[in-house]
């Protein structure tokens, strides 16, 4: 999962930003929010978790902006404001949800977790399939033609992006943008590097490759031959 943390106290948004990594999330962290604006327009995030009192663009105002030009991406609101009337306001801002502080680690992730699942069940199913190649974005397992596919963390975000984009040309951009964080400097052939091993254990021992390589555009999971 890829989110985006908007979060101005240092010691709260390093806490959460390490807790959410070790989680093996994705996660762009920013400190205000009109940056954190910028970034919640790209569609590349699951979940957006974003403090209420931010330098600049509060966050009741960036959940309302971002309503008004059609960005749904889900919302978890915190804040120390936890009372009845800060609830009612931020659910009615936008925000599809809202977190009291203090509160714990272990129900953030969980939030987190309901929020992208309910997004997910929206927008395309929990299960993506090409052909006998099938995986399940709540539980990660991956199985072709009946048979365990183990993949790192990486591996399953990069498939997962494929496989999102089923038939199309996924650019080497959209796949660093899948996989890693936003200010990762890609360092030589990094996403054809990984690319070729998700590559080995999705179609080796298959006699029909799923992985296509685009020449001079990035890669294709079909079941035909592009």
């Amino acid at each position: 999962m890829r989110i985006l943390l908007i979060e101005d106290n240092t010691r709260t948004r390093q806490f959460l930003l390490r807790g959410l990594m070790e989680s093996g999330h994705i996660v762009d962290a920013v400190d205000d929010g009109a940056t954190g604006l910028v970034y919640a327009r790209e569609p590349i995030y699951d979940v957006i978790v974003s403090d209420r009192m931010l330098p600049g663009i509060d966050g009741i105002a960036l959940v309302r902006a971002l309503r008004a030009e059609g960005i749904e991406t889900p919302l978890l609101m915190l804040s120390a404001a936890g009372g009845l009337h800060e609830r009612v306001d931020g659910i009615r801002a936008g925000c599809d949800d809202y977190l009291a502080k203090p509160y714990s680690f272990a129900e953030l992730l969980a939030r987190i977790e309901g929020l992208a699942r309910r997004a997910n069940g929206t927008r395309s199913g929990d299960t993506l399939t090409c052909a006998d190649l099938a995986i399940d974005t709540t539980s990660r397992n991956v199985t072709r033609a009946h048979r365990a596919i183990r993949l790192q963390h990486r591996e399953f975000l990069l498939l997962e992006c494929l496989m999102r984009h089923q038939g199309q040309v996924v650019t080497r951009t959209m796949l660093l943008d899948a996989a890693w964080d936003y200010d990762f400097e890609p360092r030589g052939n990094i996403v054809d590097m990984h690319v070729h091993r998700l590559r080995g254990k999705v179609d080796r021992d298959f006699d029909k490759p799923l992985i296509h390589t685009i020449v001079g555009a990035g890669y294709m999971v079909s079941d035909e031959a592009p």
